[in-house]
């Protein structure tokens, strides 16, 4: 059965699948040793993928069926892999050997004879040797069984997995349990948390750090890629810190659960405590009428009147509790706040009212920055918030944190969206957590002259130690220079031990230079696209493609920016229109879900070496090294890696296919500080063309002299710079 008659149907049957998926599900069929569950196997794993890509159910059976019958034929005309167990445990007839000594030779140990003359010899299997065939079988099962948990990974990486929304939803409660906010007025909300360690996985994060947190304040929270920045602020949602529990802590790290609730109640029911005094108020007025229907019937007697007076009088009294508590964290002005919030985050009033399961991922993470903002913790915590947004929602964002009453801590690699929001920064390094007052441009010019007192403070105290070693190498065998030596020694012993300056690995990002190409490059002339002819999401397409163009392409969520992109590097065939491409061209395309193309299982040094095969670990190692997957980093499992190492290792690849055209899209996403700076100057070096999509208006400016918009299914050339974009789109206003 060849890959590509399996690839065949299903691009026949399902013309929906994209590339990825129809290359997944071959691959998974081509390297699984089937048995007698193949039919199970189709049915509970490449069925439902299928689905989930919108395929028809019918046309998805009738692939099943040929499939399992393709799985048959091959079952059939391979040996059976028992047949090697059933030959160790049946005995041997020696008798039938013509050469008993060199099969006793070949046999060794495992054969007990019986007799050696006159009567027939048998072998009996060594029970050791029956047990590592069992063992090897068992291996053999446990490897398929792993097969199996890829694909569910592999589908979680779409939609998270039923069980798993159970999980968040607990985690949910968890970092947000029902806390009644009202009673803590008057209490002291900063965090101090002082001498705590952090450890992940074996690695020490963070050592006898100490950290506050004023309330009020906005802090960004920034550092290398990999250095611990999440794990912080799940050890704090999670209260394994000691942070006081009269203060609510919010992590907002996953997309909600898709299910039949609209968006605007997902976000109303962020506020468990609101929720949980609604739920009271109708409890207690379902119990109050039930009195009165009960007052109102004849034949009670006089006891039974005053005890259901008594009970009564005492809901009336609970129930004018929740009202006074409702009144105080205003309650009916909650949806208008919480349909303020999802329309700042790009939600219009239709959108509103949808179910959440009809979102996409970064649509449900959306809702989550809209529940999180909604429910007003007490400490807000955000992870990279700004990746699925576009910059009309960043900037809205930023405005709306700007007037957060409450503490904010914020991990992103934005530093315009930093000098916007912190109103302080907390940098992570070496097990250790700095405080500096003031934005991010604050904390660099302040850090730079930090470092360099420190340097100076270390230089000078070397050189007064080795001053006062030398003299005491000099002098203290010299009996009248003796006591001035032993001074100089118990000096030498006071003076604190400075460390040195830490010194940064500087991170080179490099594409190499492509051979040249005759014009024309890429084209695209009056494409017109849709996943069906009454859903068209991109039209009218034109695009000249240069090897010297810095394209940026802007534009809102969902205007089909994207789209666009895998139409130009041919991954989408456009419905009408030309897409023309040199026959010598080579595209790499770094996708916004990049992480799906990486094999999380294996390491960077092992996966490079699987996609690019011809090198020595060696090279492999020095190759990602430029790339900051330095070290032990380049043999752990990928999925142990922060977001930002997976993108330098999507990088590392991209850079061995020696493009002519580089296709971006959110390039920056999870990238550090010290990446993005290393990506752009690799791609001011490079000598090939770049089309970039991206909401980073520092990066945009740096890398591209051409703006391009995608909206109303149309892209046009933009005069001015992203600067000028921002202030059309996004005039500054108090939210």
């Amino acid at each position: 059965m060849a890959t590509a008659e399996i690839a065949t149907l299903i691009q026949k049957s399902v013309p929906e699948a994209d590339d990825a998926v129809v290359e997944y599900i071959t691959g998974y069929l081509e390297g699984t040793d089937f048995a007698d569950d193949d039919e199970d196997g189709i049915t509970e794993f490449v069925r439902p993928m299928l689905l989930d890509v919108g395929g028809k159910e019918g046309e998805i059976d009738r692939l099943c069926d040929q499939l399992i019958k393709l799985l048959s034929a091959k079952t059939n005309n391979v040996a059976q892999p028992k047949a090697g167990l059933n030959k160790l445990a049946q005995p041997i007839n020696m008798a039938s050997q013509s050469n008993i000594s060199a099969t006793v030779s070949l046999m060794k140990e495992n054969v007990d004879l019986q007799s050696v003359r006159g009567r027939t010899i048998q072998s009996q299997v060594d029970a050791s040797k029956l047990k590592k065939a069992e063992a090897k079988i068992a291996a053999k099962m446990a490897k398929r069984q792993a097969k199996s948990n890829m694909a569910i990974d592999y589908e979680a990486s779409k939609l998270i997995h039923d069980s798993e929304q159970k999980a968040l939803a607990e985690a949910y409660k968890m970092y947000n349990p029902i806390m009644d906010y009202t009673s803590t007025k008057g209490k002291s909300k900063d965090i101090k948390l002082e001498n705590f360690d952090i450890s992940f996985g074996g690695k020490r994060i963070l050592t006898d750090a100490n950290v506050t947190l004023a309330f009020g304040r906005r802090y960004g929270l920034v550092g290398k890629n990999g250095i611990g920045k999440s794990t912080l602020l799940k050890a704090m949602a999670r209260r394994e810190l000691n942070v006081p529990t009269h203060i609510s802590l919010l992590y907002v790290e996953q997309e909600v659960i898709g299910d039949d609730t609209p968006a605007l109640e997902m976000v109303l029911k962020a506020d468990v405590w609101r929720t949980h005094l609604l739920n009271e108020e109708r409890r207690l007025t379902a119990e109050i009428n039930v009195l009165d229907a009960e007052d109102a019937e004849e034949g009670a007697t006089e006891e039974s009147r005053d005890a259901a007076d008594k009970l009564k009088e005492s809901l009336n009294s609970k129930l004018r509790e929740v009202y006074q508590k409702l009144e105080d964290i205003e309650s009916n002005k909650a949806e208008a706040r919480a349909s303020a919030i999802l329309s700042g985050l790009g939600f219009d009033t239709e959108q509103q009212r949808r179910p959440t399961r009809e979102f996409s991922g970064g649509w449900r993470m959306r809702i989550s920055l809209a529940r999180a903002l909604f429910c007003k913790p007490d400490c807000l915590m955000l992870d990279e918030p700004d990746n699925m947004l576009d910059i009309p929602a960043i900037v809205w964002l930023e405005n709306y944190l700007q007037t957060w009453p409450n503490t904010l801590l914020v991990v992103s690699h934005d530093r315009e969206f930093l000098d916007e929001v912190a109103t302080d920064i907390l940098h992570q390094h070496s097990e250790k957590l700095d405080h500096y007052k003031g934005n991010y441009a604050q904390f660099d010019a302040t850090r730079e002259e930090r470092q360099r007192q420190q340097l100076r403070e270390y230089q000078s105290q070397m050189e007064f130690r080795q001053h006062l070693q030398d003299f005491i190498d000099r002098w203290r065998y010299n009996a009248k220079r003796a006591p001035q030596a032993q001074s100089k020694i118990k000096i030498l012993e006071k003076l604190p031990i400075l460390e040195a300056p830490e010194e940064e690995r500087l991170v080179t990002f490099k594409f190499a230079d492509p051979d040249a190409l005759s014009a024309p490059i890429l084209q695209m002339d009056n494409v017109k696209f849709g996943y069906s002819p009454d859903k068209i999401i991109i039209n009218d397409i034109y695009l000249d493609m240069r090897l010297d163009s810095r394209i940026a392409v802007v534009g809102p969520n969902g205007a089909g920016k994207s789209t666009m992109l895998k139409v130009l590097t041919g991954d989408l065939r456009p419905q009408s229109g030309l897409v023309n491409r040199n026959g010598r061209l080579r595209i790499a395309y770094f996708t916004q879900h990049h992480i799906d193309q990486l094999d999380l299982t294996k390491s960077p040094v092992g996966f490079m070496a699987d996609k690019f095969p011809g090198k020595s670990e060696e090279e492999y190692r020095r190759h990602l090294g430029a790339f900051g997957i330095t070290g032990m980093v380049g043999l752990q499992v990928m999925k142990t890696l922060s977001g930002g190492q997976k993108s330098r290792v999507a990088f590392a690849c991209l850079s061995l296919v020696n493009p002519h055209i580089l296709v971006l899209d959110e390039p920056t996403n999870h990238l550090d500080l010290h990446s993005i700076d290393a990506l752009q100057t690799a791609l001011a070096q490079f000598k090939g063309g770049v089309v970039i999509v991206s909401h980073d208006e520092r990066f945009i400016n740096t890398v591209c002299n051409e703006i391009w918009i995608c909206e109303g299914k149309k892209l046009h050339k933009f005069s001015g710079t992203i600067k000028d974009y921002k202030k059309l789109i996004c005039p500054k206003e108090t939210p």
